[in-house]
């Protein structure tokens, strides 16, 4: 039985951005030995997108999900986070934040139906 999703995320710096996971974003971990954290992520839900061609061969990308898009910025803003502008697309609202190792993380408030259903697991 598949009971989870372990995402691996690539860091210039990733002491940084694992204290910033912990720090700043508040997500419980666990320290798999010598400093090595790995973190409970929130439930997810995964999409599959076409790729044109070869752009978006490998890529992928972590979006977390909120239900108030501008409160998350504000909270995450008075923790000395900058947020790229709020932009609305068709699917929802959403930002992106610089992580120190470099990488980006996207943010959104949804306007489409979520798969994931509380509480957690869903019951048949």
């Amino acid at each position: 039985m598949i009971f989870g999703a372990h995402v691996v995320l690539y860091s210039k710096d990733a002491a940084a951005d694992r204290a910033f996971f912990r720090d700043v974003l508040g997500l419980t971990s666990v320290d798999a030995g010598h400093g090595w954290l790995i973190f409970a992520l929130p439930p997810a839900e995964a999409a599959f997108h076409p790729a044109e061609g070869t752009a978006g061969e490998g890529w992928h990308e972590l979006y977390l999900l909120c239900d108030d898009l501008a409160g998350e910025m504000a909270r995450l803003a008075s923790k000395g986070v900058a947020c790229e502008p709020m932009e609305q697309a068709s699917w929802g609202l959403v930002t992106r934040i610089c992580l120190p190792g470099g990488g980006k993380l996207a943010l959104y408030q949804p306007r489409h139906p979520v798969a994931i259903s509380f509480p957690w697991p869903p019951s048949h």
